[in-house]
């Protein structure tokens, strides 16, 4: 009688449990905690978080490297699709350049995370490589500046220096001797980007750039919702659009070219688009 008094006991103690109404049976413990009231975690779950926020840390660091990587497609395979299609964008400028000036072109795009950084960088790059060809590139992107990580640069002084006048154009340009590149980065970020990149110093330094090369890419901000890109594209001579396959939406496109002037606008720019045996997705 006392064995059914003790089955019917577990029975309603389990009843109880499944309706919320009771304590969890002894064999909850084995998930790491203990049963008594105002109990602390065991070790073995701390443990299995610790290594779980270590793994996700891992893996954001080598997307992180995995991005900086595809940002310099053209550096670290310089015989790959992807910079042979970055060639090919270098030659179509230039044959564009036969019927009007071009010396400076700025990149921009639509909304962030479209590649807009990722063209400008390869693209000084493979125009570095033309043989007797000086280039500079300009990072404009006083908010969400790209370049200097990209390329591994610590400069001293950037764009907002030059433009607040303190430091010269001459001691803030980096020149990348293994890439045959000048290269302007942003070290500060400057409260009032928009002023600087409209005032009169951005105007007289793009003018005495172009006294010293043959190119210049301009990687400018992303175009919707700020007016740093209208502004820079209006000191250049050619604007590129890049448009990001699957994720840049057609009214935002019809949007920039509202924004823009179409009489600089040069062409767009397909990215991320998978090409068959390419480790990189570009065009």
């Amino acid at each position: 009688m006392a064995k059914h008094y003790e089955a019917l006991q577990r029975a309603e103690a389990e009843r109880k449990r499944k309706a919320g109404l009771g304590p969890e049976p002894s064999g909850s413990a084995a998930v790491g905690w203990d049963t008594t009231p105002h109990s602390a975690p065991k070790p073995k779950r701390r443990v299995r978080k610790l290594f779980r926020n270590a793994s996700e840390s891992v893996s954001n660091a080598e997307d992180s490297a995995n991005e900086l990587n595809k940002r310099r497609v053209a550096i670290l395979q310089p015989e790959s699709f992807a910079s042979e299609q970055f060639r090919m964008l270098r030659g179509r400028i230039d044959a564009l350049a036969t019927q009007q000036k071009l010396q400076t072109v700025a990149v921009t795009s639509a909304n962030p995370g479209e590649g807009k950084s990722t063209a400008s960088i390869n693209l000084a790059v493979v125009t570095a490589m033309s043989v007797g060809r000086k280039v500079l590139l300009v990072d404009c992107d006083l908010r969400r500046p790209k370049v200097h990580k990209t390329l591994g640069l610590a400069p001293q002084s950037g764009l907002a220096e030059v433009l607040l006048q303190s430091s010269t154009f001459e001691d803030s340009v980096i020149n990348v001797d293994s890439l045959g590149l000048d290269v302007l980065c942003v070290r500060s970020l400057p409260g009032n980007p928009s002023e600087l990149l409209a005032s009169a110093q951005m105007k007289q330094m793009l003018a005495m750039a172009a006294e010293v090369y043959d190119q210049i890419i301009l990687d400018t901000p992303a175009c919707l919702g700020l007016p740093d890109s209208k502004t820079i594209s209006e000191l250049s001579d050619g604007i590129l659009v890049i448009v990001r396959a699957d994720v840049t939406r057609k009214e935002d496109v019809d949007a920039v070219l509202e924004i823009l002037d179409r009489r600089r606008l040069i062409g767009m720019v397909l990215n991320g688009v998978e090409a068959s045996g390419s480790q990189y997705g570009y065009y």
